[in-house]
């Protein structure tokens, strides 16, 4: 590795050097282009809620005041903002629940997830609520959606949006999500969109770059390891779990996934979403199972999305 490149990119991009240091080892050639595509700016989307309205009837009322939108590929209900002249937080349809701003990587986490109406849902770090949402869009309103959330302030976020977004197959728990086996949930479907450092989250915060130091990956990474064998535990036989965080480093992806792989009935399948770069077998020259090429890894330089990581797995026979 060349220290002295490391110096130079993070003194130049404003970037801890240890965060440059791992870059340039995961992405070699790449870790300029990387690095430049993290300077750009992302379009907001937001998300139509067919529980309220027709997508195209909400984008025609939006229009008509002055907001630009552009279909988003693959995801029908979804669209980029590309002017807009109104605050999207302060409109009558936002009040009234007609759409969310959301990102559209976390949009396809819940493509993954594909859960279906007549299934037990959870939703294990729901908050502020719009994967939870979204999952009661795909399900039509019937099923059942358990969405769970350790912080006080963010499950009000979720409870309001829930509300707002005119869920009704939803229950929002405060609590502590690997405890929720001792419940006895059989679920179909599992959605885990773990807390993580979120340098995947840099085009739009800027101060991730510096906010983090390597003990958090640590520390962050044993939260995660809880939480996925917590998530292996709710599914019943053939149930689906979806991981997902906004994170660049493997210690909180394909290591998380490796990790429970060896301990859980579990295998990965395709996740079947038509983007997204494959996941790392050997990063940092730790070989790891080979079917983790089958997660999607998301870049702001290669796919104009915040950076995101997303596996798809299915529970089998023990």
């Amino acid at each position: 590795m060349n220290n002295r490149e490391a110096e130079q990119l993070a003194k130049q991009y404003g970037y801890r050097q240890y965060m440059i240091e791992r870059y340039l080892e995961l992405f070699g050639s790449e870790t300029v282009q990387f690095l430049k595509g993290n300077e750009l700016a992302i379009p907001s989307t937001i998300r139509m809620n067919t529980l309220a309205a027709s997508p195209t009837e909400v984008a025609t009322r939006l229009q008509t005041k002055g907001v630009q939108l552009e279909p988003v590929d693959g995801l029908p209900y979804a669209y980029r903002v590309r002017q807009s002249t109104v605050s999207l937080g302060a409109t009558t349809e936002y009040l009234l629940g007609y759409y969310l701003l959301q990102s559209a990587a976390s949009m396809w986490a819940v493509e993954a997830l594909n859960p279906q109406a007549d299934q037990v849902v959870v939703d294990m770090c729901a908050a502020p609520g719009g994967k939870t949402t979204l999952i009661a869009q795909f399900m039509e309103n019937k099923g059942a959606i358990l969405a769970t959330d350790i912080s006080r302030d963010r499950i009000r976020s979720l409870r309001s949006n829930l509300s707002r977004m005119r869920v009704e197959n939803s229950l929002a728990i405060r609590m502590d999500a690997t405890q929720l086996p001792e419940f006895g949930i059989q679920a179909d479907a599992v959605l885990l969109d773990a807390p993580c450092t979120g340098e995947g989250l840099i085009p739009v915060d800027p101060t991730r770059k510096q906010s983090r130091i390597t003990k958090d990956i640590t520390i962050l990474a044993n939260v995660q390891k809880r939480l996925i064998l917590a998530a292996n535990q709710l599914l019943r036989e053939n149930g689906v779990l979806v991981y997902a965080t906004c994170s660049f480093a493997p210690e909180e992806n394909e290591k998380i996934i490796d990790y429970a792989l060896q301990r859980c009935p579990i295998q990965i399948v395709d996740a079947g979403l038509p983007l997204g770069e494959p996941g790392f077998t050997a990063p940092f020259n730790q070989e790891l199972d080979e079917s983790l090429h089958l997660a999607r890894r998301f870049y702001p330089y290669k796919h104009q999305l915040e950076g995101f990581f997303i596996c798809k797995m299915i529970k089998v026979a023990a």
